[in-house]
């Protein structure tokens, strides 16, 4: 009988969910529990037999787990999470504070490390599976450039942050690439472009009763423009609407970009080369619930051959992702 790989998730919200549904697909997982600041009898969740418990019991008493899946958010949650539940799990989590990565890993590493656990952080599709394509593409042509792109779409952790400032009530950030921007960089040109010059972020955020004055939406304007490392460097517009509006309008989840490297080989660089790799998604929190499941596996195998430590995706071979054999990997991917 195949032996199933036992997932945890911290936190139920829509990245959570998006995880419990990928490990629905998979065939050699299987989820045991859930864990969640909030009431546990509050939570319904959409796997039978799963125990909701309190954030608390992942501390208090060791939980039969494989693998942990932390689906905080990267402004407040994860910093202290990752590192407090690494010493007792494997854990998977998708911190995007770009900026504040190599901090992180430290902190996670050594947690760790001291436990003999792994730990992957920043594992999604960006940071995650475009970090993959900027390192393959600027390898492969290392005379060259590198273009990112995100959007149009909601960044779950730009919401999160803004929903995290005193006085909202709900919000979504959509993130918009410059059409330009991208015209240019797929040209082949190789042109210098800004942060600001690549996107622009629109909120649409939805303030409390107490706070739907003129003064106080002025203020958290003034929070979200000026956020460091999520709205200070770009163009940033925010727009105060209704529950309703945000309900009707807002529903959906989408996302995507592009990860584009230009590059030239040859004498005298005669050559030119475009490598484009794209995301189209419906779902940005289930599409990354299934980049951190696929992940989880990969955890769970370097753990049992005696890894430890904190890990990124470029630390992990592709075969340790896929259930299929060496061998059925060959014969049918290769």
């Amino acid at each position: 009988m195949l032996k199933k790989i036992k997932i945890g998730i911290a936190g139920y919200g829509n990245l959570a969910r998006g995880a419990e549904s990928a490990i629905a697909q998979q065939k050699d997982m299987v989820l045991t529990s859930v864990f969640t600041r909030r009431d546990p009898d509050s939570i319904r969740t959409g796997t039978e037999g799963v125990t909701v418990l309190t954030m608390d019991a992942l501390t208090k008493e060791k939980q039969m787990l494989d693998v942990l899946l932390l689906c905080g958010g990267s402004a407040f949650d994860l910093p202290e999470q990752t590192p407090l539940y690494a010493a007792h799990y494997n854990v998977v989590d998708s911190f995007d504070t770009h900026a504040r990565i190599p901090e992180h890993f430290q902190t996670v590493d050594t947690a760790a490390k001291s436990a003999g656990k792994c730990a992957l952080i920043s594992c999604g599709w960006d940071p995650g599976l475009f970090s993959l394509n900027r390192l393959y593409a600027s390898s492969i042509l290392p005379d060259g450039a590198d273009y990112t792109f995100w959007g149009k779409g909601v960044s779950q952790g730009h919401s999160d942050a803004i929903r995290r400032i005193r006085g909202v009530k709900d919000a979504r950030q959509y993130t918009v690439p410059q059409e330009r921007a991208l015209d240019l960089a797929r040209s082949g040109a190789e042109p210098m472009l800004t942060t600001r010059e690549k996107h622009v972020r629109e909120c649409f955020v939805v303030v409390t009763k107490e706070s739907d004055t003129a003064e106080e939406k002025q203020r958290i304007e003034q929070e979200i423009k000026t956020m460091p490392n999520y709205f200070a460097e770009y163009d940033t517009t925010v727009t105060f609407i209704t529950q309703e509006e945000m309900d009707r309008d807002h529903a959906g989840m989408p996302h995507g970009g592009s990860v584009i490297r230009t590059g030239a080989t040859g004498r005298d660089r005669a050559h030119r080369h475009v490598i484009e790799y794209s995301l189209k998604l419906d779902s940005n929190p289930e599409f990354t619930g299934s980049v951190l499941v696929a992940y989880a596996r990969a955890i769970a195998r370097l753990n049992e051959e005696g890894k430890s430590g904190a890990m990124t995706v470029f630390d992990i071979a592709p075969a340790y992702l896929s259930p299929l054999s060496p061998e059925e990997m060959r014969a049918h991917l290769l």
